[in-house]
């Protein structure tokens, strides 16, 4: 009798958190919605049942909203359905012509990419810039080759011609976070730039470049700024020439002293990094790096077919996912999308992995029109989703067999598992979480277009996320 004292109670306990719920979430997000940094913003949330997709808590659930990096998760969970959590992408060394008894290549050496994003990162042991460069040379020196009597090529032609996806702002593509895509990414395609700081008002100057980047030209527009004011430094990278040009402030008491800026050619870069490393032990190479993008600038050909000296297989695609999300990694989700669009036979673009990204879950039974997106990133500040799109895309991941990958991507804010994303005036949230009911929540929480500084919002939103806990 006792025990079913006990139960009852809790049951009934349980009840009544369930059906308090509702009411909580309506309280505080009634506080946001009538604070005054929403005054003019479009605010939505959606909250379901993790595992049986039952609507627990909308507001303006059908509104589409920019969703920041939120979007990632879209991209991330689509991959995983798609394509798998152990796939891998495949970067080839080969050459083309042949060897002579002296060991001199008549032809040229071409680093073939399908699209890696890790290549050169510093994220994983075996995709380091000297690990690859050694995997590379190991290979080159069992072949017998002494000299090249023809190129180093970066072949990024698997990815086609465009870069940058259609929507993304000028300020933005220059610098890290705006690396564009490639067919063979190198070092998450960027650089860094070391700076140093003077009197206020005058130009910071480029002290150097890591790694040394000899083919680019610094011009700094980059200003000196007050102290406190941080870092609003911009990198415009250059087009027909090699000039880059950095711009906006940066304060005089930033401790960094250096900005990240994006490749403008990442496949250019591999190869010349190659020819450095060859050269430097003595192997010439008589007509330098070229990337497919230098070489159909010259209306030429790239060699086809050849001998494969060495394949490099990337970390899985779980692994790609894990510092996608950690780490917001906009080249990853760009890198992914496009790759959809590979392995689905279509001609590889941002729209065409857009494409397969809205079939797939038209065939789930959403709406396109709530997800009516331009990349894979959330950069792009013309994406519009809806909450209850994004809740029911995260809540149909709970039940996959790879969903504790995709959970371990996913970052810890306020003490919730959940993805942040943050443009102008902008800032949403979308994750995963267990009420003290004992209720596995998934959720999708919006605010466009508020004012006043990102930090005041961000706690604002957390006070109504906080009902959740």
């Amino acid at each position: 009798m006792k025990r079913l004292l006990i139960f009852s109670f809790c049951l009934a306990g349980g009840f009544s958190f369930a059906q308090v719920l509702p009411q909580k979430l309506q309280a505080a997000f009634n506080r946001l919605q009538q604070d005054s940094q929403s005054r003019y913003a479009s605010v939505s949330l959606t909250v379901l049942d993790a595992k049986t997709g039952e609507q627990i808590f909308a507001v303006n659930p059908n509104m589409g909203l920019a969703p920041a990096s939120t979007l990632k998760t879209v991209t991330s969970i689509t991959a995983f359905n798609l394509l798998g959590k152990d796939f891998q992408y495949t970067t080839t060394l080969q050459y083309s012509g042949q060897i002579d008894p002296y060991g001199t290549l008549n032809g040229d050496l071409l680093i073939k990419g399908s699209g890696d994003p890790t290549l050169g990162s510093m994220r994983y042991a075996a995709a380091k810039e000297g690990n690859i460069l050694s995997l590379w040379v190991t290979a080159i020196r069992k072949a017998g080759i002494k000299k090249i009597n023809g190129r180093v090529i970066g072949d990024d032609s698997a990815f086609g011609s465009q870069s940058i996806p259609d929507g993304w702002i000028w300020q933005d593509v220059g610098n890290y976070y705006g690396a564009g895509t490639s067919g063979l990414c190198w070092r998450e395609n960027q650089f860094d730039v070391k700076l140093k700081t003077g009197k206020v008002g005058t130009a910071v100057g480029v002290v150097k470049e890591q790694p040394a980047v000899p083919y680019l030209d610094f011009k700094s527009e980059l200003m000196n700024g007050e102290a406190g004011t941080g870092d609003k430094s911009y990198a415009y990278l250059p087009v027909l020439n090699n000039v880059v040009y950095l711009r906006g402030t940066y304060a005089i008491d930033q401790s960094k002293k250096s900005i990240s800026v994006a490749y403008p050619d990442p496949a250019y870069d591999v190869a010349f990094r190659l020819l450095d490393t060859l050269k430097s032990l003595g192997v010439d190479v008589v007509m330098g790096a070229e990337s497919a993008r230098s070489v159909a600038a010259k209306k030429q050909a790239l060699p086809a077919g050849g001998v494969v000296l060495v394949n490099y297989t990337s970390p899985r695609l779980s692994q790609i996912i894990y510092w996608l999300n950690q780490r917001s990694i906009n080249l990853y989700a760009e890198q992914l999308l496009k790759t959809l669009a590979y392995q689905s036979g279509k001609p590889v673009s941002t729209a065409n992995g857009v494409a397969v990204v809205q079939a797939f879950w038209k065939q789930r039974g959403i709406d396109v029109n709530s997800l009516n997106i331009a990349d894979g990133s959330g950069l792009s500040p013309g994406d519009r989703i809806t909450t209850q799109t994004l809740a029911r895309i995260l809540q149909s991941a709970k039940k996959e067999a790879w969903f504790p990958d995709f959970y371990e991507s996913l970052p810890v804010y306020n003490n919730m598992k959940m993805k942040s994303g943050s443009i102008n005036n902008v800032l949403t949230y979308s994750g995963y979480q267990t009420t003290k009911g004992g209720r596995e929540v998934c959720f999708s929480i919006m605010v466009n277009n508020y004012n006043g500084t990102t930090s005041g919002i961000k706690q604002k939103m957390f006070q109504v996320l906080d009902e959740l806990k």
